[in-house]
């Protein structure tokens, strides 16, 4: 759980930064590189990271623009970075002039549970670290090359 608003917005610069990344690395063919039957594809899982800075962070009462958790998936990769990027710069701004670090303590409701906004910050953070993963393992079936994150990946 965060405690001081600068450590969320340092850790958020990187992971977003990498988040991008991934994104970036994404074509538009590639939208369609399926999991599984009746599972996300590559396209709407990324929408997916996109939609989930606003869709949990606006439960908080912060206000930024992004896209709304109906947007439906843009089929250009472009979009789907440029949504991402809005929806990132917006929550850091957010957080940046309307939260202190006193305020990462107060308790909102979100999915039927009462969490400090500190910790609905790790879980947003964690949520989209949890899907960049995947999408590595389906850009690389896409035959794309997978950026690095931590480290370099095998191909380097």
């Amino acid at each position: 759980m965060f405690k001081a608003v600068r450590q969320f917005l340092s850790l958020w610069r990187h992971e977003s930064g990498s988040t991008v990344k991934v994104l970036e690395a994404l074509t538009d063919a590639s939208l369609s590189q399926p999991v599984a039957p009746g599972h996300r594809n590559l396209g709407e899982l990324s929408w997916h990271i996109a939609q989930a800075v606003g869709s949990i962070a606006w439960q908080t009462g912060l206000t930024f623009p992004g896209p709304g958790k109906k947007d439906p998936a843009p089929t250009h990769a472009a979009e789907i970075v440029a949504g991402y990027r809005q929806a990132a710069d917006g929550l850091a701004n957010a957080i940046r002039s309307d939260w202190t670090d006193q305020t990462l303590d107060i308790k909102d409701k979100l999915y039927g549970f009462e969490w400090p906004r500190g910790h609905t910050l790790q879980v947003l953070l964690f949520h989209e670290i949890h899907h960049r993963g995947q999408m590595t393992v389906l850009i690389r079936q896409a035959g794309l090359k997978v950026p690095a994150l931590y480290g370099p990946p095998k191909a380097e």
